[in-house]
């Protein structure tokens, strides 16, 4: 694997550390980590990605400034990424070795540690609606392929045939990483992801993706595994990943950084450097992490030269980047 070593120090905290003047309310959004790079997007398609991160955020803002929860507001982020093909979730996810769009997701209430995830769906619009539902209405915490499907009709959620989920960018990217088998330098990189505390200081987070290009069949990444891809405690922290699923698992990324929190008295932003600089890229392993506490710390901590991504407050802080700046 190759590395970019310039960037393994790129980190961004959103603002600094709040105490009794922490924001009512806070949302951090993700649309995936890998090389972008400025020279490579060209200005018709930054500004596209910039309006989409922020109508995401609009979505779940407005959700957090009426006084909803932050599970509402988690899973409505979600679904305008989820609905567009700019991201590797939902209406743009990459294509499987056998030319299929399959898509994982998961949600988590940090209130109890409840939790739901679906993996391998092909027919569910939005994958993060059915991962809450097998929170919310089955005793399960995930369910996967025609199982998952099959409950999420059954809960009236929108259903698509496969065809929906295919874009055209995505397949030329395919049938190029197909003829090279690793033409795509960020087929291990898509995911959408959002994390919020409401103003009752629940936290919530959730994460969306289509995988990894030419992924094999049945290969589920870290996006739908609670406590890799997703983790949220009210006690600590709330965190969404996004990068090669299989170290995210092997480290149990998301929960580390919760636990790093809870007993080694570390500070969100220094967990999440700890896990992200130091241990993942002890292993080779890229990627990055949206973060918050209950307190409005906020941490967008990532290894690689770019992350989409953007956090919204109620004191009117925000902010939408793309590169290491």
């Amino acid at each position: 694997m190759k590395f970019f070593s310039l960037f393994f120090l790129i980190l961004l905290a959103g603002v600094p550390a709040q105490a009794a003047d922490a924001p009512a309310w806070s949302l951090v959004i993700h649309g995936g980590a890998g090389t972008i790079l400025r020279e490579n997007l060209d200005a018709e398609t930054e500004a596209a990605y910039r309006a989409k991160l922020s109508e995401a955020m609009d979505a779940g803002a407005a959700i957090l400034a009426d006084g909803g929860s932050s599970l509402d507001a988690v899973e409505a982020t979600i679904r305008v990424m989820e609905d567009s093909p700019l991201f590797n979730a939902g209406k743009g996810a990459v294509f499987t070795e056998a030319g299929a769009n399959e898509m994982d997701s998961s949600i988590m209430d940090g209130r109890d540690l409840n939790a739901g995830a679906v993996a391998g769906i092909k027919t569910v619009r939005n994958p993060i609606s059915a991962a809450r539902a097998v929170m919310e209405k089955s005793p399960h915490v995930m369910m996967a392929r025609e199982g998952a499907e099959k409950f999420a009709a059954a809960q009236g959620l929108v259903m698509e045939d496969p065809a929906y989920f295919r874009t055209e960018r995505r397949w030329q990217g395919y049938l190029k990483a197909k003829e090279k088998r690793d033409a795509d330098p960020d087929r291990k990189h898509g995911t959408v992801g959002c994390v919020a505390v409401d103003q009752a200081g629940n936290i919530a987070a959730g994460t969306s993706t289509g995988g990894m290009t030419l992924k094999m069949w049945g290969r589920i990444g870290d996006s739908p595994v609670i406590g890799a891809g997703t983790y949220a405690n009210n006690k600590t922290c709330g965190v969404s990943a996004t990068g090669h699923g299989e170290y995210f698992i092997r480290n149990v990324v998301a929960y580390d950084i919760s636990a790093l929190m809870e007993y080694a008295g570390l500070s969100l932003q220094e967990a999440a450097e700890k896990v992200v600089l130091g241990k993942l890229v002890a292993q080779q392993a890229t990627g990055g992490i949206v973060a918050l506490d209950a307190e409005g710390n906020i941490a967008m901590v990532f290894n690689t030269p770019g992350m989409y991504r953007g956090f919204r407050e109620s004191n009117g802080e925000g902010q939408v980047a793309i590169f290491g700046e």
